[in-house]
C-alpha cells in the first residue's frame, strides 16, 4: 500500500552551499521534507548555480543534482528586515540548517542561542569544516582538504605515486549523511520534550570517524601503507586484478570465497600451500601468491571471469561512470531517474538510496534563485505584496 512521503510536515530552512549541505536536504527533500534555501541575493545565491559544465542564467546540471526539490528564498542577513523575516519563520520552522564555516552560524544567528526564543523547539543544525569550535573553526572547509587532513589520501593509490583522494567528494556526502542523523535525532527529541538544540557536524569527524579500524590499527602501532592494485591492507586476495579486456576486483574477506576462487579459477591446489591456507598465511605471503593468481586472470576476460565467480565468489567488473549508471542493478534499483526542468529538458539524475515500503520518492527540480521568495513570504507569514516590495526595497530580499 503507497503511503504519504515520511518526512511531509517537517520544515527545514536551509542555508546550504556547493556539495555537503545541499545533498543531505536533497535526500530529505526527496522523502517529503519542505526544503526551503535561504540564498544571499548580494552574491547572487549559491555558487554552485555557476559550476560547469553546462551552467547558464544561473543554473547548472551540478546545482539541479543537489538542490533536487529545494524552494528558493532570496534574504540578507546582514539587514534588520532580513533578520526579522528569518525570526519569523524559525516561528513556524523545526531546524535550521547551516553549511558554512564554523564560527557562522552564531555570527550570522543561526544558532540555537540566538534562535530559541523565537521556537524553543526549534533545532540548528550546521555542517562545517572543522566544526564550530577548536582552533580551525573559522577556516573554510572542503573535501579535498579532508580528505588531505585525514589521512584518505596517504592510503589510496599505489605505493610510489603522489597520494591520490577519491574520484567522488566521499567526505562531503558523508558529512551530509551524518548530518542528517544528527538533525533527525534533534527533531524527534524536539517534539517529545519541547526543547530544540544546536548539532554540530563537521566534514573533519566525519572524515576521521571513517578511518574507523584503520585508526584503531594505527593507534596500536600496526603502520598502514599503501598497497598495489587497491588492495586490502590485511584480507589477501582483495584486490584489483588485470583481465584480459580490463579489471576485476576480487574480495576474499572470508576462508570460505579464498577457497571457492581457488576452485572456480583452477588453483585447487594452492589451498593446501602452507604458504596459503589461512587469512594470516596468505598476508605473509602476500608478495607470493598475488603474482600467481595473475598470471591466471590475466588470461580471461572480465565477463568470462564474472561468469565463474559472481554468485560464488564476491567480485565486480571496474567499470567507468558511464558503465556504472547502466548496470542491471542500479536500473532495477530505480538509481537513475529523469526530472523534467524547464530549462535543461528531461534532466536524468541519481535517484535517492533510501527505499521504504510504499514510499516513492518526489523528484522535482530546483528552483531559480527567489523564484518562491514572494509566494513563501506570502503563504507562510501571511505578508502583502505592498510588505514584500517594502522588503526588496529596502535589500532584505
Amino acid at each position: 500500500m503507497m503511503t504519504g512521503l515520511p518526512l511531509a510536515g517537517v520544515r527545514i530552512l536551509a542555508f546550504t552551499q556547493l556539495g555537503a549541505g545541499p545533498y543531505a536536504m536533497t535526500l530529505l527533500g526527496d522523502l517529503g521534507a519542505e526544503i526551503i534555501k535561504v540564498e544571499d541575493p548580494t552574491i547572487g545565491g549559491d555558487e554552485a548555480r555557476t559550476v560547469p559544465p553546462f551552467a547558464a542564467d544561473g543554473d547548472s546540471p551540478y546545482f539541479q543534482s543537489l538542490n533536487r526539490n529545494a524552494k528558493s528564498l532570496t534574504l540578507n542577513l546582514r539587514t534588520a528586515q532580513g533578520q526579522e523575516v528569518l525570526h519569523r519563520l524559525v516561528r513556524i520552522s523545526d531546524a535550521v540548517y547551516a553549511n558554512t564555516r564554523g564560527d557562522l552560524p552564531a555570527k550570522l544567528g543561526l544558532d540555537y542561542a540566538n534562535l530559541k526564543e523565537f521556537n524553543p523547539r526549534i533545532v540548528c543544525c550546521a555542517l562545517t569544516g572543522f566544526g564550530t569550535t577548536g582552533p580551525r573553526a573559522a577556516e573554510p572547509g572542503y573535501d579535498f582538504l579532508m580528505q588531505a587532513l585525514a589521512g584518505f589520501m596517504s592510503v589510496s593509490g599505489d605505493p610510489g605515486t603522489a597520494p591520490t583522494r577519491c574520484g567522488v567528494s566521499v567526505v562531503d556526502f558523508s558529512g551530509g549523511l551524518a548530518s542528517i542523523v544528527g538533525l533527525l535525532i534533534g527533531v524527534l527529541r524536539a517534539r517529545e520534550t519541547g526543547i530544540g538544540c544546536d548539532v554540530d557536524v563537521s566534514l573533519l569527524d566525519t572524515a576521521i570517524s571513517m578511518l574507523n579500524y584503520l585508526a584503531v590499527w594505527s593507534l596500536k602501532g600496526y603502520r598502514i601503507a599503501r598497497q598495489p592494485d587497491s588492495a586490502h591492507q590485511t584480507l589477501v586476495p582483495s584486490q584489483n586484478f588485470p583481465t584480459t579486456d580490463g579489471h576485476i576486483v576480487i574480495m576474499c574477506m572470508k576462508q570460505k570465497f579464498w577457497e571457492r576462487l581457488a576452485d572456480r579459477i583452477g588453483v585447487a591446489h594452492l589451498k593446501d600451500d602452507p604458504r596459503f591456507r589461512t587469512v594470516p598465511d596468505r598476508l605473509a605471503h602476500r608478495d607470493e601468491l598475488i603474482p600467481l593468481l595473475k598470471d591466471v586472470l590475466r588470461t580471461r576476460t572480465t565477463e568470462e571471469w564474472l561468469g565463474l565467480l559472481r554468485g560464488y565468489v564476491p567480485c565486480a567488473p571496474v567499470y567507468n561512470v558511464e558503465e556504472a549508471l547502466e548496470d542491471e542493478q542500479v536500473l532495477a534499483r530505480e538509481m537513475v531517474i529523469t526530472v523534467d526542468h524547464p530549462q535543461f529538458g528531461p534532466l536524468r539524475q541519481v535517484g535517492c538510496p533510501i527505499k521504504m515500503d510504499g514510499v516513492r520518492p518526489r523528484y522535482t527540480p530546483a528552483s531559480r534563485l527567489g523564484a518562491d521568495t514572494d509566494e513563501l513570504l506570502h503563504e507562510l507569514l501571511g505578508l502583502s505584496h505592498v510588505e514584500i516590495e517594502r522588503l526588496r526595497e529596502r535589500g532584505a530580499i
